[in-house]
């Protein structure tokens, strides 16, 4: 299986009074990137809608690391850092053209059942692509974002 990629670009209408990306815009492409990645295990409109089965995002945490500016290309890339039957810990990075580190996002997303409307273990399909991913990933570090909780260091 091919990494996955998504790739944008810093959309005019995405740039704020500080002139770079604004913090939501940064959580609209991570958005776009989970349908993508959907996509790329296997879980398009069309299966979607076949097997009423979906992922929903029951968690994120983003780090703004870098600001990008309009017109800027961006590439989203995606770490699987753990998963189960029906849930996946991901990590998504962002980079631009460069390779620098412009965001992270954290999620966990959950396979859903759309007919009961409750989790539901992956889909054979989807399941062996995800089996496939874990292959890949499951030896890499785990990037310095993965965990992280939001507090002020206060040194004594």
């Amino acid at each position: 299986m091919q990494p996955f990629k998504y790739q944008d670009h810093v959309h005019p209408e995405w740039v704020d009074y500080n002139g770079h990306m604004n913090d939501a815009e940064y959580a609209r492409m991570f958005s776009h990137a989970v349908d993508a990645f959907m996509d790329h295990i296997g879980l398009n409109h069309e299966v979607i809608e076949q097997e009423a089965y979906t992922i929903f995002t029951l968690e994120t945490h983003l780090c703004y690391l870098k600001e990008a500016h309009e017109n800027e290309p961006l590439i989203v890339q995606v770490q699987l850092i753990d998963h189960d039957a029906k849930r996946l810990h991901v990590l998504f990075s962002m980079t631009n053209e460069q390779n620098a580190l412009i965001a992270t996002s954290e999620q966990m997303l959950m396979g859903i059942d759309q007919s009961i409307g409750k989790p539901a273990p992956f889909i054979e399909p989807v399941q062996a692509n995800i089996q496939s991913i874990w292959r890949e990933h499951e030896h890499l570090d785990k990037p310095k974002q993965v965990g992280r909780t939001i507090g002020i260091n206060r040194q004594k």
